[in-house]
């Protein structure tokens, strides 16, 4: 019963027109020409600079530690589990992900 509406020619004329210009401007600049290029980052923790501020830190997360040495939570939770595997650090508590390390007494 519904079916699709009829269309007018005047609307018919004017989607016809805006298909055009789109293809105008896709002519201008094709994907991947010119423009600014990605720069590839590669982020490391200076390990001296966050092993002091674990140090001194009754317990760490690693979003905490990642904001304080200005690097990605993935870094720092990459450089977090590694020290928990040298036994450096060992983690306390936490979720889901969101856990709480522990500078282990030397």
């Amino acid at each position: 019963m519904g079916g699709t509406k009829k269309v007018t020619a005047a609307k018919q004329d004017k989607t016809q027109g805006s298909k055009d210009s789109k293809d105008s401007k896709k002519g201008r600049k094709e994907k991947g020409e010119g423009g600014a290029r990605k720069a590839e980052i590669t982020v490391m923790v200076n390990e001296k600079e966050a092993m002091k501020i674990i140090q001194n830190a009754k317990v760490i997360t690693m979003h905490d530690l990642a904001r304080q040495t200005g690097v990605k939570i993935s870094a720092a939770n990459a450089f977090l589990i590694n020290l928990t595997k040298k036994g450096l650090v060992k983690r306390v508590g936490g979720y889901s992900g969101h856990h709480i390390y522990q500078p282990v007494s030397s």
